[in-house]
């Protein structure tokens, strides 16, 4: 790539940055977070099937779910491309398990209604910050 080229891409870049809107900034942080991790993009879980799957996103929300017969702490995973639920069956509260947390999870993705659920996935917790 010529000096001139680099050059026009950077000022493209540039550009793009200051009018783009928060959202959309940190919805390409988030996508260059799962390129860095060489994880799956949320809007290509269900295509994979019953495949396992990582993934790596922040926390949108996280809501405990209290059923009579199996409490469930749910939270909705967003990494900039699209969301998955991930669902822990019979907890009602994980420790740093909060919004706005970032994460790293492992699991099976499963199409549940219109949805798609990671159901008790393996997560490790980013540094505050990531």
């Amino acid at each position: 790539m010529s000096g001139a080229a680099r050059h026009e891409g950077f000022l493209r870049r540039a550009l793009r940055r200051l009018t783009a809107s928060e959202e959309q900034l940190d919805a390409a942080g988030l996508q260059d977070q799962v390129s860095e991790a060489g994880a799956t993009p949320c809007r290509d879980a269900a295509r994979l099937g019953h495949r396992p799957v990582c993934m790596v996103g922040r926390l949108r929300s996280v809501r405990f779910e209290p059923r009579t017969n199996l409490p469930t702490l749910e939270a909705e995973l967003y990494d900039g491309t699209g969301t998955v639920d991930l669902v822990w069956l019979g907890r009602r509260r994980i420790p740093g398990i909060e919004p706005g947390r970032s994460l790293v999870v492992r699991g099976r993705v499963c199409e549940q209604g219109s949805r798609e659920v990671i159901f008790n996935p393996w997560y490790e917790l980013l540094p505050a910050g990531r």
